[in-house]
Parts: C-alpha cells; sequence; structure tokens
C-alpha cells in the first residue's frame, strides 16, 4: 500500500478530498426469506468488462454488464489506479469479482440463484455523486432481475 506522503500532489489531495462523512446510520433490513430462497447479484468497482466491451476511463461514472453465463476467464481489467495491484486479478478474477464461487454456491442451493446480469464500474477516479444516474439504473435493473442480495466487492 502506498503512504500519501508518496502520491503525487494532485493523486494525493483527490484522495483526500473523499475523505467525506459518515453517510449516517447503517439502514438493517430484515430478511424477508432465507439466503438458500435468495436470488444474488455481484457489483465491483474493479473496472472490468468483457474484451468487446469499451474500456473504462479513469473518470468514468458509467458501468459494464457482466452476464453471468459469461466465462469468467474472458473477463479482463481497465481500473487504471497505478497503485492497484492486478496480480491477484490476473492469477484468479475470484479473488475480484467471486462469480465462479457464487455459482458453485448456487449449485449446492446455498443461495437461491444467481443474477441473470452482474455489474462493474470503474472506481477510485471520480467523487461518489458522479456516480447517481449510474446506480440508479443498476438499481433499476436490479429490481427487474428480482434480485435479493448485492454481493459488492470494492476495490
Amino acid at each position: 500500500m502506498v503512504r500519501a506522503t508518496d502520491l503525487p500532489d494532485y493523486e494525493r489531495e483527490h484522495l483526500l478530498g473523499k475523505n467525506l462523512p459518515p453517510l449516517g446510520p447503517h439502514c438493517w433490513t430484515k430478511h424477508a426469506k432465507p439466503l438458500k430462497e435468495m436470488r444474488v447479484a455481484l457489483i465491483t468497482t474493479a473496472g472490468i468488462h468483457f474484451q468487446d466491451d469499451e474500456s473504462f476511463d479513469f473518470t468514468d461514472a458509467s458501468f459494464r454488464p457482466i452476464p453471468g453465463e459469461e466465462d469468467s476467464s474472458n473477463l479482463i481489467m481497465s481500473h487504471s489506479s497505478a497503485n492497484f495491484d492486478r496480480i491477484g486479478f490476473v492469477e484468479d478474477v475470484n479473488l475480484v469479482f467471486p462469480i465462479d464461487r457464487f455459482k458453485e454456491l448456487a449449485n449446492v442451493g446455498t443461495i437461491g440463484s444467481l443474477a441473470s446480469v452482474h455489474y462493474s464500474f470503474m472506481g477510485a477516479g471520480l467523487m461518489p455523486e458522479a456516480y447517481e444516474q449510474s446506480t440508479d439504473q443498476v438499481a433499476h435493473l436490479l429490481k427487474q432481475d428480482q434480485i435479493d442480495a448485492v454481493f459488492l466487492t470494492p476495490v
């Protein structure tokens, strides 16, 4: 992990600008059904996508759909942070986006099912409010897919 004092001034100022106050009290929701009946989606901020998809730019607030039936070995990462170590991702996509592990959980009945489509964002480039339109779109898509829970892998 790099120290803030080792970063260029512009990057240190950008990161320190994200030191925002807490969002407020946690909202806990009681589960309406057991995990073995829940439909689960994965969302990541690792900037992953399939090779034929448009790459993420550093200041990109859009998202990329990750169809659940696609082969995870075809995922690539266009996360642009110079401080982000990609070695684990290269060795096993599941360290960043555990789609294969969740498929196994669905196959053995630990979870009910997986989303038809999962979603990837490019984290780190923008302030949180820049993602509002995209996250609203993804929330709508998750509701259409009748998702009960989301597993987030922030990067």
